[in-house]
């Protein structure tokens, strides 16, 4: 039979010899080349990525420095973190203010158990009336209920004094004194009621006397109280300069 196949001796000898396994050799081969050429697809897959991510930077880059490109860059929102609530600021609320300056006085007969009340101006030069407060025929009204701090300077002059020198064994003729009141009229009560007082007593060896008497306090008022400046004499009061005779009030 070997020399029907044309082989040698020997060579009939090995093909008997080799194992049963061998005899599949050629689909063996097969599965080994259909794997290679897997392996092979695989590693030109895995080599191609880096050059195609390089060739879309490079033409991502070369879009973005072309000239007379507009380039739309879309914002991105962030997220804020929640924090603590921030304090709103709120203007303060406008409250009642008022200045008066003096003007000139007429003379005016004293009333029973009340000094004159003094006349003001309240809209030129310095004065003022501010935010619901008013002045009406020598009255200042109050707008609003709460806590409000009064003042007035009364300035007064003379040309003579009616002191006696006592070291002398004379006698005044009568006390010399100037009076201010701050007086406040309310509805719910029949007569003025006296806030605040002053009274200094004028005994000048020279003709011409300059005296200015001050009064401040706070004082609880109510809305539609009024208050007026009374003196003991209009005739003594200075109305020659704003700043040394006025009356005023505000809202706390």
């Amino acid at each position: 039979m070997a020399e029907e196949l044309g082989l040698g001796y020997g060579e009939a000898a090995r093909v008997e010899t080799l194992p049963d396994g061998c005899r599949n050799r050629p689909e063996a081969r097969a599965r080994l080349a259909a794997r290679s050429k897997a392996c092979l697809a695989l590693t030109c897959c895995l080599l191609s990525f880096p050059i195609l991510a390089g060739l879309s930077t490079f033409l991502m880059v070369g879009r973005l420095q072309v000239p007379g490109k507009d380039c739309k860059v879309r914002a991105i929102p962030v997220q804020e973190s929640e924090s603590s609530p921030q304090a709103v600021y709120t203007p303060a609320r406008a409250k009642p203010r008022a200045h008066l300056t003096i003007l000139k006085q007429t003379p005016m007969p004293h009333l029973q158990d009340q000094f004159p009340a003094l006349q003001w101006e309240h809209d030129l030069g310095l004065a003022f009336t501010k935010n619901r407060m008013n002045y009406s025929n020598k009255f200042l009204m109050i707008p609003e209920s709460g806590d409000y701090f009064i003042y007035s300077q009364i300035t007064f002059r003379g040309t003579t004094s009616e002191c006696g020198d006592i070291s002398q064994g004379k006698q005044p003729k009568k006390p010399d004194s100037i009076t201010v009141v701050i007086t406040k009229m309310a509805d719910h009560y029949l007569q003025p009621i006296r806030l605040l007082t002053g009274t200094k007593s004028v005994c000048e060896i020279s003709s011409n006397w300059f005296q200015p008497l001050y009064l401040a306090a706070m004082f609880s008022l109510e809305e539609g109280d009024r208050l007026m400046v009374n003196v003991s004499d209009i005739s003594l009061v200075d109305y020659t300069k704003e700043d040394k005779t006025f009356f005023g009030a505000f809202l706390l």
